[in-house]
């Protein structure tokens, strides 16, 4: 999806683009964000974060969204080149479906002995189901994974018991519980700090095209600006549906829980705080969990791998 005039910038985006998880960017072309700072951005998705950061270090484009997990595990072990610009969801935007009557989820205890499914081995929420148990001291072996289908069908294994339950998007949750009443979501970000989603550049794009990297930013500060802005939400679903159309976007219910729950995720719960900056101390704090739970390699500087500069000073 491109829009708008202006330079041409290609945004790598580790989620598929049909997810309302992506309404900062998909506002950001629709609403003209990006335009009014003079860039023509085409959303390009790549498969997970490792893939995007690894064409981001190809210099296809120059800004992407991933995992904190996922940039502090390739810092920490292989020292590549990639920085924290800006920090979107200040908590996980992942929720564990389980069924109410067979096996609720309700605390890291509830998983143990059970299988989990997962998108991807090794991935984001392979790694988040481990620092659920990690939280409480249990090993990560005590929950086996399986890789799954990350669509509402998947639901079916659940009740079945062959699952104990499996992590989607928040808007494939509230999709999923809007449809069936026996489906409950657990919240990760209830025992897990570092499961936050940031922008990431490279150091070689933040030397040689700042001017990109900062309209990037502000284009993206004014999408997540309006949606905060817009209590009801209407507006926002409104213009996003001018461009764009999948099932957790038409559904009115779904698409308005999803944005609330996103927007409180991107506020911290505090809209008076500034949009996008990373906090040092929970960006350390979350650090500290993944080489705490043996995720990432111990011994590093994460305060070097941030840097709010990119952010529009409001």
């Amino acid at each position: 999806c491109s829009g708008g005039g202006g330079a041409q910038t290609t945004f790598l985006s580790y989620l598929p683009l049909e997810t309302v998880s992506m309404a900062p960017e998909l506002l950001g072309v629709a609403g003209g964000h990006f335009a009014r700072h003079g860039l023509n951005v085409k959303l390009q998705p790549v498969k997970g974060s490792p893939q995007a950061m690894q064409t981001l270090l190809s210099g296809i484009g120059p800004v992407s969204r991933v995992g904190q997990i996922d940039i502090m595990v390739a810092v920490a072990e292989t020292g590549q080149p990639l920085v924290n610009i800006g920090t979107l969801n200040r908590g996980s935007s992942l929720r564990f479906m389980y069924s109410r009557k067979r096996h609720p989820l309700r605390r890291p205890e509830d998983f143990v002995g059970q299988t989990m499914g997962v998108p991807s081995e090794g991935g984001t929420s392979d790694k988040v189901v481990s620092l659920v148990l990690a939280s409480a001291g249990i090993a990560p072996d005590q929950t086996k994974r399986q890789v799954v289908g990350l669509t509402p069908g998947t639901f079916n294994l659940v009740e079945q018991g062959r699952l104990v339950g499996y992590v989607v998007s928040v808007d494939t949750a509230n999709l999923l519980m809007a449809r069936n009443p026996d489906a409950g979501a657990f919240d990760p970000a209830r025992y897990v700090r570092s499961d936050q989603q940031v922008y990431v550049t490279t150091r070689n794009a933040m030397q040689k095209d700042p001017q990109t990297v900062r309209a990037f930013m502000a284009g993206i500060h004014d999408a997540v600006a309006a949606i905060v802005a817009d209590r009801a939400l209407d507006q926002t679903i409104r213009r996003l549906r001018e461009e764009y159309s999948f099932a957790s976007l038409n559904n009115d219910q779904v698409a308005k829980a999803s944005l609330t729950q996103l927007r409180n995720s991107w506020t911290g719960g505090d809209p008076s705080m500034p949009l996008l900056v990373t906090d040092p101390s929970v960006w350390t704090a979350g650090y500290k969990e993944l080489t705490d739970a043996g995720i990432a390699r111990a011994g590093r500087d994460p305060s070097a791998w941030m840097d709010n500069t990119f952010l529009p000073r409001t």
